[in-house]
């Protein structure tokens, strides 16, 4: 049949995308001494919230701070940022690797619905695994600039959130109960979140 060798050329693309985000550029595997189970740090009582956009106050005034958000992070540019400030509406969590061709794939999607739905659902990406020269090179050519994304190097948002590979979401509600940690394609993670924004 002619469908064939397209069907088959699809599927090695597909396995070679998904091999790629197991080891490192050099083909080892990454060394995630901190992919282990998550800590929870206290909830911070100083400072003010650092929300996505710049200001700072939390997506939701007076909104609770759920345990799962009491964290502090810093922004790929360097700016310090306070989980709280994603209280009080849903989130989604993006965990991506610098190297990682799924994550690089996932790029225009997560770029096209933060657009859409990124004034009703908090969208943060979170790069680990990786040097920061490298996640700032793949939000540039990905075209993932409008989204805030954290430096992780140090793996403690991807404790917290018991990540151990990427590419992995993590959605929350506004309560902060996690709805769903796993991969998703971009269909369904298209559905996720409009579903999170209604």
């Amino acid at each position: 049949m002619r469908w064939r060798p397209a069907v088959v050329g699809l599927l090695a693309v597909g396995l070679l995308g998904t091999a790629a985000c197991t080891g490192t550029r050099d083909g080892t595997r990454p060394t995630a001494a901190w992919a282990g189970p998550a800590t929870t740090a206290a909830p911070s009582t100083t400072g003010s919230a650092g929300a996505p956009g710049g200001t700072s106050s939390p997506a939701t005034p007076d909104a609770p701070v759920p345990a799962v958000l009491a964290f502090d992070a810093t922004t790929l540019d360097g700016k310090p940022f306070k989980g709280a400030s994603l209280a009080g509406r849903p989130v989604v969590l993006w965990f991506w690797a610098p190297w990682c061709a799924t994550c690089f794939g996932q790029a225009p999607t997560v770029a096209d619905v933060a657009q859409q739905y990124g004034n009703r659902v908090s969208i943060v990406g979170v790069a680990g695994l990786g040097e920061t020269k490298a996640m700032e090179e793949f939000v540039r050519d990905g075209e993932v600039g409008a989204v805030t994304h954290l430096n992780d190097q140090a793996g403690s948002v991807w404790r917290r959130f018991k990540i151990a590979e990427q590419s992995t979401f993590v959605l929350l509600d506004p309560s902060g109960k996690v709805l769903h940690r796993g991969w998703l394609d971009s269909v369904d993670f298209t559905k996720r979140v409009a579903a999170l924004a209604a």
